[in-house]
Order: C-alpha cells, then structure tokens, then sequence
C-alpha cells in the first residue's frame, strides 16, 4: 500500500499526549485590559469553509477581539452544496474579497497565486510539520497554514452493530454486504446516504479507485498523457460496486439528502453507517454526547489494501493578497494566534477537535474518531487523498455524474465515460 506522503508529521503527531485524563478547563473569555484604546478599529472577513464549527468559531473569534478590541471579526461561514466557491470567485474578481479564507492547496494554490499573500515568514511556520506545507508551496515560498489533518471512511454506530448481532468488523465489500444484510434484517437502515453534496461522491468517494492504484501519482501522470484510461481500470468499477451498495441499503431519497439531513440520521440512530471523516465530531456531539462510534474502511472490493482510512490536510487558511496593508498585518496576527496561543490551540483540539498539523500542539481532547484515525496510521493503514492532483475542474464534473447515476440517468457504462470525457476535457484545456 502507498504511504501517505503525511507520514513524518503524523508520527510526531503521534509521540504527543493522547491521554483522555489530561482535561484542561474549556477555553474561556477573560477580561483583559484595553490596550487599544487609540488603534483604529480593523475588521476582518473570514471565509470559514467548516460548517460543523461554525458556532465554535464564532466563540473563538469573540474570544480573540476581546483580547484585540481594535479587530472586529466577521464570519462567513459556508459548507456542503454552498461550498462551491462561487461567491469567493465574485468577490475576488471584484475586489471585494474576504480578507482570510482557505485553499485546497496543489493545483489550487497555483491557480489562485495572484492573491495569495506569501506566508512564508510567519511564526508557524517554524512549527508545521513539513510534508504539512509541500501543497502549499510555490517556487519555495508558503502561501497558506494547514487547518489539519482529517481521516475519512465510513462512521460505524458500534451500539447498532451488536444490536444487529455483528461481531467481525467488514473490512472487504463482501463483508459490508454482509453486515448491510444483516443491520437491514435487524430493521436498521444501513447507510445514511447524504449525495446531495456531489464532493462526497466526485471527490472522497472516487479518490479510492486512485488510492488503490498501485502508484497514485504516475496513473494521474499517464490519465493526464493519454497512455491510461480511466474506461479501462477495474477501480472505477469497484468503486461504483460500493456505491450501488450504499445505495440499496440506504436511506430514501438520497439525493434530496443534505450533509446536515445525512449527520442527523445517523447521529440519532436512525441508520448504522455514514460515509464523512473526523471532522463531523463535533456536531456528532452536539446531537448524541455519548455515541458509541468507530471508523470502518470504504472497501471497494476484497483485496488488502481495503482496510485503509484516507488521511490528509484538506483546506489552508490563506490571506488575501488584495486586502490592504493593515488588514493583512492583522489577518496573520490571527492565524497564528490560532495555532500559538493558549486559547487557541484549546479551541483547535478541545472545541474544533482538529488533529493537529503542528509540534507545538498536543493531541488532547479529540474524541473517537480522530484517535481511530491515528490508530490507523500507527498500523500502517493509510491512502493517499489525490484530488489536489485533478485538473481543476474534473472534481465537480465527477460528483456530477455520479449523482445523476445515482438517480438512474445514467448506466454504468455511461457514467465511466463521462469520468473519462471530464478527465480528457481538462487536459486538452489546462487552466
């Protein structure tokens, strides 16, 4: 199996305290003295892209202009279907863009080079984990700071589980179908199937059948030279075995689902397993406070390599190279605020439960699935998150057509053609 490219950072992530006993107090506002009383006010726009911390972001922000009076911080926070950056596209070609907001790194980084401000001096810089910054990196300058690292399967309600009477864990889809036969006879819907948002199936769905190739990097490399063709890799095929899966054993209407509709499901008990990552912790929480959750691999087929969770670093916090001068001086005392401070390293792991991509913050405080994710790690058992590689564009395309497959507009013969002819579109018209 591949190694993730992640794996110095995550192993001095993993030599950190992970004990559940080393409870420190929740952050708190503190009364602080005003000290800026005659700096002139400043307010940032942040582009907050992680809706399952909205309200946790929103305390933090309020926390910071405590101890900053002269910022004003203001939020926009989006997520799921809405995360299509439409709105950022508008505001930056207008000049109106917010002042912090985030980038997927790779390809992305390098399409939006002209306004990103180059972080390359900052103090976390000194404290990221190296393999952390690689895609965010052009022409050896830094231009954004890893929100974290998150690792994605499928969620598993172990309390459902043993009710349905499962005892060996599926780490094949032959053991899936299984255990979804087995949940569905206990009258337990299996799958909570949220493919409203098309980047759950065009984009960590997908990214398994290239994760499972032998070398991830060189199939893009020959998909992008024409010498390989996705028609012709039984991975395609494997992963859309998975997803009818899903979508036999699933909840109805799975297309009008969204990604809060899809969580609720199943952190109320009313389907087994979810297709999401680390990251929905937190709003798993806040539904079910004492969930009984764990992580299961998405097998694709039976071959060893199944039993894997996808790790990465999926979004950067990046400064607008647009803002004035004052307001990126201030945008960067923010961001390493976060990652530096007292305060705001309790808000990265205790309140956003974030693993973190950084030395100088201790893995306290995360819950279940994110101590599942570096169980995984430590075993060996990671892929490779691939699409930073895609051609910009081929992402959106991908989820697209796999929706409409999933609403029976297209066979699946149809559905690997369009994977190739989006594919084929992108590199004939690189942008």
């Amino acid at each position: 199996m591949k190694k993730l490219p992640i794996s110095k950072f995550l192993s001095g992530l993993l030599s950190l305290s992970l004990c559940a006993a080393c409870q420190q107090a929740a952050p708190q506002d503190t009364a602080l003295p005003d000290t800026a009383a005659s700096t002139p006010k400043i307010t940032l726009d942040i582009r907050n892209p992680k809706v399952e911390i909205s309200t946790q972001f929103e305390h933090m922000a309020a926390v910071y202009e405590k101890e900053n009076p002269h910022v004003n911080i203001k939020i926009h926070t989006v997520g799921g279907a809405a995360d299509d950056l439409t709105d950022l596209k508008a505001q930056i070609a207008a000049g109106e863009g917010p002042d912090i907001f985030t980038n997927t790194g790779y390809e992305n980084a390098r399409l939006w080079k002209d306004y990103l401000e180059d972080l390359s001096d900052q103090p976390w810089v000194g404290n990221a984990f190296e393999d952390a910054l690689r895609p965010i990196e052009i022409d050896d300058s830094i231009y954004g700071m890893p929100l974290n690292l998150e690792g994605y399967g499928f969620i598993y309600n172990k309390d459902l589980f043993k009710k349905a009477g499962i005892e060996t864990l599926p780490k094949t889809l032959t053991g899936l179908t299984a255990a979804a036969e087995q949940l569905q006879n206990a009258g337990i819907t299996p799958f909570a199937t949220g493919y409203y948002e098309e980047w759950k199936l065009g984009v960590h769905l997908l990214n398994i059948a290239f994760a499972q190739q032998e070398d991830p990097s060189a199939f893009i490399k020959k998909l992008n030279d024409g010498s390989e063709k996705i028609e012709d890799n039984q991975k395609f095929n494997d992963v859309i075995n998975l997803l009818d899966l899903t979508l036999e054993y699933g909840n109805s209407n799975p297309l009008s689902t969204d990604y809060n509709m899809e969580v609720n499901l199943f952190a109320t008990g009313k389907a087994a397993m979810i297709q999401q990552g680390n990251w929905v912790q937190p709003m798993i929480d806040q539904l079910s406070p004492q969930m009984n959750i764990g992580f299961l691999p998405l097998s694709i087929n039976d071959l060893p390599d199944n039993d894997a969770l996808v790790v990465n670093v999926p979004n950067y916090w990046v400064v607008n190279k647009q803002s004035s001068q004052e307001k990126k001086k201030e945008a960067k005392k923010f961001l390493n605020w976060m990652v530096s401070s007292r305060l705001g390293k309790q808000f990265m792991t205790e309140e956003f439960k974030f693993i973190p991509a950084f030395k100088n913050i201790k893995a306290d405080h995360l819950g279940s699935l994110a101590h599942e994710t570096i169980a995984y790690y430590k075993a060996g058992k990671t892929l490779d998150s691939n699409w930073t590689e895609f051609p910009v564009g081929v992402r959106e395309e991908f989820g697209l057509a796999m929706q409409l497959y999933a609403g029976k507009q297209l066979t699946r013969k149809q559905l690997l053609h369009e994977f190739q002819k989006s594919w084929d579109k992108a590199r004939a018209n690189p942008q």
